[in-house]
């Protein structure tokens, strides 16, 4: 079986608004909507959970009833982090019954633009590897910095690779990388990717993700957003 877990769990401080920026909306619907929806609409996904801001469990399952998110089968408590959160819904989902080899694919509540064709190809890497993760060669040319105001080293970007997400992991793989950090005293890896990374011992393979798979964080992103939303690639490009 395959489940989407959805990561909800952050207030959005630094998009600096009154509400959290997953419940925000755009195009006649808050951004997680448009996040399940990639979900939903994925024949290869049999259920979907959300790892919830606390407070907003209500709003959600609201959300979840007017749109169809007929998926929606768990909701779960946000932690204090990333880290935090991801904890709570893979142990949610071990305690739902759901099976140590089913495949959870952990992915951000602000990135709505998911294609189905990363989803699918997420769900396959996974099978055949045990790990998956979405992510994009870097273009730019990289500085190191300390100070983030001035540099005197450069990190060839040619084995760098941006992150974004689905990650997708057998349930009882990610259970016990979290185990394990627990027991190394890990506590707060900005991501599963990292922490697999910090653990060691994981070969984790590339999904190529997409510039649209964007992650909405800060007002300019949401910008760029409503842009993507109302574009299309021109018939005449290869």
């Amino acid at each position: 079986m395959n489940i989407a877990l959805i990561i909800a769990g952050g207030s959005g401080n630094r998009m600096g608004q009154d509400i959290p920026k997953q419940f925000m909306y755009v195009e006649n619907a808050p951004i997680i909507i448009h996040t399940l929806q990639c979900f939903q609409q994925h024949p290869d996904i049999a259920a979907i959970a959300v790892v919830c801001l606390n407070g907003w469990e209500t709003v959600l399952q609201s959300y979840a009833n007017q749109y169809s998110i007929t998926k929606l089968k768990h909701i779960f408590p946000g932690g204090n982090s990333g880290m935090e959160s991801i904890h709570n819904g893979i142990f949610g989902l071990k305690e739902a019954g759901y099976a140590d080899d089913d495949l959870v694919l952990i992915h951000d509540a602000v990135r709505p633009l998911l294609s189905q064709d990363i989803i699918s190809s997420n769900i396959a890497i996974c099978k055949a590897y045990g790990y998956a993760i979405t992510g994009i060669k870097c273009r730019e040319a990289i500085l190191e910095s300390e100070d983030g105001f001035s540099s005197s080293k450069s990190i060839p970007r040619d084995m760098l690779v941006r992150t974004q997400t689905p990650q997708t992991f057998r349930l009882k793989n990610i259970i016990e990388a979290h185990k394990e950090a627990e027991a190394k005293g890990i506590t707060d890896s900005v991501a599963s990717c990292t922490l697999c990374a910090e653990l060691g011992n994981r070969e984790m393979h590339i999904v190529p993700g997409s510039e649209k798979n964007i992650k909405v964080t800060t007002v300019e992103d949401l910008e760029i957003l409503k842009a993507l939303m109302h574009t299309s690639k021109d018939q005449w490009l290869k």
